[in-house]
């Protein structure tokens, strides 16, 4: 089979909603075009949207190697590598034993994470509770008023700036 036909196939297989099979046809399609950073950059979506980003960011790479002509490929690297940072930053958040590490490091990865991303909403918030979590109120306060400008209707949003800022108002009593 050409590689063409692959990614036909993994197309056909994506509209069924079987992302496995797609991923199979798009690795079948690397597998016989290893050169073409169209149908990597592909697959890096495929494996995206199956929750491996791991897998995502290999093929992302290989598409900005191959062809670093196209924004799109280098655009959907920086979400891949923004959504791998937050990933590390809630895991650290969530640890109770890496505050005694550095305490600061979720806040260095989500800012990080916002400038490879600055439309990737949710590294906003948790940079906002990151702050929040070291009594830094008011950057939480900054940070969440950025997020609420890129979606204005959230109310999730809302509801998370009326919490920091009744966090700000117990911490100056």
């Amino acid at each position: 089979m050409d590689h063409n036909d692959y990614v036909k196939a993994a197309y056909r297989s994506i509209l069924r909603s079987d992302f496995a099979e797609a991923i199979t046809l798009f690795e079948a399609a690397i597998a016989a075009s290893p050169d073409d950073a169209e149908v990597r950059y592909r697959c890096a979506i495929t494996y995206a949207r199956s929750g491996m980003l791991d897998k995502a960011l290999e093929h992302a790479v290989a598409a900005r190697r191959l062809d670093g002509t196209k924004p799109e490929y280098q655009l959907h690297l920086q979400h891949l590598q923004a959504l791998k940072l937050v990933q590390e930053a809630k895991r650290l958040l969530e640890d109770d034993a890496a505050d005694s590490v550095n305490p600061y490091h979720p806040i260095t990865l989500l800012k990080e994470a916002v400038s490879l991303d600055p439309l990737y909403g949710d590294a906003y918030v948790w940079l906002a509770i990151a702050h929040s979590r070291m009594n830094e109120h008011l950057q939480a306060i900054a940070v969440l008023k950025e997020v609420m400008s890129l979606h204005p209707d959230d109310s999730g949003l809302r509801l998370l700036m009326k919490d920091l800022q009744k966090s700000l108002q117990h911490y100056i009593q």
